[in-house]
């Protein structure tokens, strides 16, 4: 095979101006323009410039026309991770807003401050309309600056103490207490939690669950019985080794995130232990893989089409004409989901 059989790509072809439909049409550069802003022309005149735009396949600059109409009907997302929660969030506000006329735009920050700013900078040279988040520790004053452009912000997930934003979470602490108060119940002592990183709302709370339900049983809370698994199953799996070589080991363990419940299940597998015989375990967030394991894992359900259908109520009000509206929080209940993995500890 020779080059002569794949000649070399000829120079990209500029694309067509309004100038070059004027050109083409025989018309004014400000007739083409009414056309394109939906003012009265004359028939002869809109046919020439339809017949122009086909031949020079010419498509409108979104950057332009959002400069006169102050929008670009561009929805800005930050997300952490493409893991199973956000890929059926993103799906969901995608349709809610689509049929709006907006599409959305995702930026993957993995938790990194530094893409998180950068992040920021996109969107705002962007002009976006609305910007969507799951907050990162440090960015307050980033993120303060954006909304100061103009730029509505719906938080979810993750709080940023101070941010005068509309925001929607699910009752993490609640849900929590009640879960571990399910394994206290059945006769569990020593209950162990691998928590998320501690800067998220979210993990703090899903902690101060756990810790409430104890001290209603009246169990003392032991510091050696929380572990840091930072949201990744190798963390949860880390924990889960870290947690069962104590003198006096956990007889059941919740963990604040799917991942990290995939990781204990992981330990458990190299190890020879088994569900629940050897130990209980619950985790917040449920995926189609607990309902395949044998047996089920106990989950935390979120209401993940629930949580985008709210985002995407909060913006598109935030976006509509009236008056100033006052900002919002929105919590959403979880459901518990029973299966098989937390059971009555062996004596």
């Amino acid at each position: 095979m020779t080059d002569e059989e794949f000649p070399a790509a000829g120079p990209r072809r500029k694309a067509a101006t309004i100038a070059d439909v004027a050109e083409v049409a025989g018309v004014a550069i400000g007739t083409v323009s009414r056309f394109l802003n939906g003012r009265e022309i004359r028939r002869g005149n809109r046919q020439q410039i339809e017949a122009a735009i086909e031949k020079l396949s010419y498509r409108r600059n979104a950057v332009a026309a959002a400069m006169k109409t102050d929008r670009t009907h561009m929805i800005g997302v930050l997300i952490p991770t493409f893991d199973e929660f956000h890929a059926q969030m993103v799906e969901r506000l995608s349709a809610q807003l689509r049929s709006t006329g907006r599409a959305l735009v995702m930026y993957f920050h993995g938790h990194e401050p530094q893409v998180f700013a950068d992040a920021l900078d996109f969107f705002t040279q962007q002009r976006v309309d609305g910007l969507i988040m799951d907050s990162v520790q440090g960015m307050r004053q980033r993120v303060e600056a954006v909304i100061a452009e103009g730029i509505p912000v719906v938080l979810y997930n993750n709080d940023i103490t101070g941010v005068v934003a509309d925001r929607v979470a699910v009752e993490n602490a609640a849900v929590s207490q009640r879960v571990v108060g399910h394994l206290l119940d059945l006769g569990h002592e020593r209950v162990a939690m691998i928590s998320g990183d501690l800067v998220d709302s979210s993990a703090r709370q899903r902690l101060d669950g756990y810790e409430a339900a104890l001290r209603e049983c009246g169990i003392a809370v032991d510091p050696a019985y929380i572990v840091g698994g930072y949201w990744r199953a190798e963390g949860g799996y880390e924990a889960a080794r870290q947690l069962m070589q104590l003198p006096k080991p956990p007889t059941a363990i919740f963990a604040a995130n799917y991942g990290m419940a995939i990781g204990v299940l992981m330990w458990m597998k190299n190890n020879g232990l088994h569900l629940p015989a050897d130990l209980s375990l619950i985790s917040f967030d449920d995926v189609p893989l607990f309902r395949l394991h044998e047996p089920g894992i106990t989950a935390i359900a979120q209401p993940i089409n629930g949580i985008a259908d709210s985002i995407a109520n909060l913006l598109v009000a935030r976006l509509g004409p009236g008056e100033t509206r006052p900002f919002r929080s929105i919590t959403l209940g979880c459901d518990i989901i029973l299966r098989g993995s937390a059971g009555r500890p062996r004596r």
